[in-house]
């Protein structure tokens, strides 16, 4: 028996996806014996690329069904089944994130339809979903949808069974997906380990530190380490002896913290973020008009940026925002090539700068002021955040637009002047990441305190 699926999911960071919609088709080999069609609320918002694909949006989800509200149908339709699905692994790696955010272990064999495809139908052009169906002359509606698209895998899948005369591949192509034990030494390890926010170091049997990360939920990160199997988990997993951490309570301050140790202590699993952490920056220049421009570009050591982010979509997206915030010109900010006016001038959303109607004073005000909430270049100032206790606070101190360091402090402590702030800094170093990671995380969180001195 077969449950032929296909599941539509949020988007976003790997293990970090929720789904929005499940398809399950119980396949006999010969007929649909069973289905289970639902939209799935995700509980966290849709990526707007998802959306376009899919039309799916964060409105219709609003009244559907939790993952836990229909996990138990889940179980029951696929009891005793093979998992069949175009690219498994994907489809298996969102259920079982799903099932093990509930606390249990959902285990099935499996099967995909790609790799079964390759083997028996060789030599097509593409072997994605869409293109394969077509070129194979199968049906199919509601692309991108799950019950679409599990339904025309099905078709598929008919197929397949029909070329494997011998049935030695279907049975050879069988994943089992054996459940990962922890090592009785691992679970030793995350005993010991809180549910807190913090830094933690991964030593290998001499005591050194192999591998530094931070995490909101430093036992569920850990665990994660030595649960996954790609290259680098696995790695971790043989050398791991020991595990220290250092509660920071602010996201913020974890995110400083293991940036600089990081750069310290090198870890030898650790390499990719001992590179810079962005990559583009927002940059502004003056027309020969006397208009402040901004331009996203590649991140210039030598020059000043206003901003930094970690990709050019980030970018675009921010200037997007500010964009409608600051009423700018997309023209003048560089998202809209035109020698005329932009498209936002004839929406009436733009006062004319880019055709030179509005005054050139007024219009950089906006820019000034938009330059001087997103950047703390020359700036004194000190970011109020969580503390490791729920009476107890941390303190980040800039001072001139540089990175001084951190510190804690109790609530009953009143920070009245600098030098009694300095009392309490740690010391760290101002680089380019320091700035991009506070930059980013005071646009994230726009509710974090900011105090400002002379």
């Amino acid at each position: 028996m077969y449950a032929i699926l296909d599941i539509e999911t949020t988007g976003g960071k790997y293990n970090e996806e929720g789904i929005t919609e499940i398809a399950i088709y119980k396949f006999d080999g010969h007929q649909v014996v069973d289905q289970f069609i639902s939209l799935v609320n995700p509980e966290r918002d849709i990526q707007p690329f998802v959306v376009n694909l899919t039309g799916i949006n964060n409105n219709m989800l609003r009244n559907a069904p939790k993952f836990y509200e229909v996990a138990k149908r889940i179980v029951e339709i696929t009891e005793d089944c093979i998992l069949v699905a175009h690219n498994a692994q994907f489809d298996y790696r969102i259920l079982g994130t799903e099932f093990r955010r509930l606390g249990f272990e959902f285990i099935r064999p499996s099967l995909c339809t790609v790799e079964l495809a390759k083997d028996l139908i060789p030599d097509q052009p593409s072997y994605s979903l869409g293109k394969l169906v077509r070129s194979l002359g199968i049906p199919v509606t509601d692309r991108h949808r799950a019950s679409g698209d599990a339904l025309a895998t099905v078709k598929l899948f008919k197929m397949l069974l029909d070329k494997d005369t011998s049935k030695s591949i279907i049975q050879q192509s069988i994943r089992l997906n054996a459940k990962h034990q922890l090592e009785p030494r691992h679970l030793d390890i995350l005993e010991e380990l809180p549910s807190v926010t913090g830094v933690y170091y991964i030593h290998n049997a001499n005591g050194d530190i192999v591998y530094i990360g931070k995490s909101n939920n430093i036992k569920k990160r850990v665990n994660q380490h030595f649960t996954n199997t790609n290259q680098k988990s696995k790695k971790i997993q043989a050398q791991v002896s020991s595990v220290t951490y250092e509660a920071t309570g602010s996201e913020l301050v974890a995110l400083l913290k293991e940036s600089e140790e990081i750069k310290r202590i090198k870890p030898i699993f650790n390499r990719a973020m001992r590179r810079t952490v962005f990559t583009h920056a927002l940059y502004g220049f003056f027309d020969d008009k006397g208009y402040i421009n901004l331009k996203i570009d590649v991140a210039d050591l030598r020059k000043n940026p206003i901003t930094t982010f970690t990709n050019r979509e980030s970018g675009k997206s921010f200037v997007n925002k500010v964009i409608e915030e600051y009423r700018l010109c997309q023209k003048l900010a560089g998202l809209y090539k035109t020698k005329t006016s932009c498209f936002n001038y004839d929406l009436k959303t733009c006062d004319g700068a880019c055709i030179g109607k509005e005054p050139v004073e007024s219009y950089n005000k906006r820019v000034e002021a938009l330059i001087l909430k997103n950047s703390y270049r020359n700036k004194n100032m000190v970011i109020i955040d969580r503390g490791r206790d729920i009476d107890e606070r941390s303190a980040i101190l800039i001072e001139n637009g540089m990175f001084r360091g951190l510190g804690f402090f109790n609530l009953n402590y009143q920070i009245t002047n600098i030098e009694v702030l300095e009392s309490i800094i740690t010391p760290m170093q101002n680089n380019r990441d320091t700035q991009h990671i506070i930059q980013s995380y005071l646009r994230k969180n726009k509710q974090v305190k900011q105090i400002y001195f002379d």
